[in-house]
């Protein structure tokens, strides 16, 4: 399927958003929120280290979270002109919401589906991991329609 294709297959209201200036925001939150999250799992293995798993996907997931406000405010948005404190709390709130899911999905991957399927390499990375890209996009939305709206 191509890029065509699947443009194609998109609901009117959200392809009339699609503009190009749209894609390339979404290019950039992917390349920015990718170095936030490889900040966030990296920064659970130290965390692992003191802590149980689930306190440390929270711990990192704080950690990035940080990284990624600059990142979007200043990379993605263009939101530098902005009131911060204004942004800074709606990002904390659709930030909540993604760490609730990101630590939901990851222990519902690493302590529920992994023993479910007999999976046993690298269980705990690999579902922090997974969590992290899949909450990634339930991340732009929210950022896009509340953090930074007005961009």
């Amino acid at each position: 399927m191509s890029f065509d294709d699947a443009f194609a297959l998109m609901p009117p209201a959200l392809r009339n958003r699609m503009t190009p200036a749209e894609l390339k925001r979404i290019g950039r939150f992917l390349m920015a929120g990718g170095f936030a999250a490889l900040v966030n799992w990296g920064a659970r293995f130290p965390l692992n280290e003191v802590m149980p798993f689930g306190a440390s996907v929270i711990c990192a997931y704080g950690i990035g979270m940080v990284v990624g406000f600059f990142l979007y405010r200043f990379f993605v948005f263009e939101a530098h002109e902005g009131d911060a404190r204004d942004q800074l709390w709606k990002f904390i709130l659709v930030n909540l919401v993604g760490a609730a899911e990101v630590w939901l999905l990851a222990i519902f991957f690493a302590h529920w589906l992994a023993p479910a399927i007999g999976w046993t390499l690298w269980v705990e990375p690999i579902a922090h991991a997974a969590a992290i890209g899949i909450g990634a996009a339930t991340s732009y939305v929210g950022h896009r329609l509340l953090t930074f709206r007005d961009v």
